[in-house]
């Protein structure tokens, strides 16, 4: 099915437009979601959220729901599911938001299956601009998303979790074993 029939798409909100430029400008400060909250993997890390200064009150169309699917609208395209931890941020024009209109899709896996390396193909094939490679709403639009049963699209969204867990176990290992190593050298360069 392609992704247009199965959910609503609108782009985030042009920042400049609604910037306060002046400090007695401010209305309201919103968290702000940008490209270095979201890592290649389409996972949240652990860097802050951008403060936003508004010179006004901003329409909840602008804000991640839970459920809801962010998607990069510039290289690497991104996507990332919205759970209930990162609802009631501001959206950036450089995201589009992806609402789905029924329960045939699990939201997780329509945000995991926009990671795989064919939509990332299918995505650089459309891009436009030279500088700064894009995507639009129509292409999304045209995106053809791989139809499962919920029971094989909730296996898949399993086994992702585990091998989430095992990358985050062995990089955790990388690092003890940094440390080990440079213990044991500062212990042996002390003895001489």
């Amino acid at each position: 099915m392609l992704l247009g029939q199965i959910s609503e798409i609108k782009t985030g909100l042009v920042l400049t437009r609604k910037k306060a430029k002046i400090k007695h400008e401010i209305k309201k400060v919103y968290n702000l979601i940008t490209v270095k909250n979201v890592d290649d993997s389409g996972l949240f890390n652990n860097e802050f959220f951008d403060a936003f200064e508004s010179n006004e009150i901003l329409e909840s169309i602008y804000f991640t729901q839970k459920d809801d699917i962010l998607i990069r609208l510039s290289f690497p395209y991104t996507a990332v599911y919205i759970n209930e931890e990162h609802k009631g941020l501001l959206v950036p024009s450089y995201f589009a938001i992806i609402k789905l209109k029924n329960d045939i899709f699990i939201p997780e896996y329509v945000a995991w299956y926009l990671n795989t390396e064919k939509v990332k193909k299918e995505l650089l094939k459309s891009q436009t601009g030279t500088i700064i490679p894009s995507t639009n709403k129509n292409v999304l639009n045209d995106i053809c998303i791989q139809q499962l049963s919920k029971k094989n699209q909730q296996d898949i969204l399993n086994l992702r979790n585990l091998y989430i867990k095992e990358q985050n176990l062995i990089k955790e290992l990388a690092k003890e074993k940094d440390a080990y190593y440079s213990a044991i050298i500062k212990k042996i360069l002390h003895k001489n």
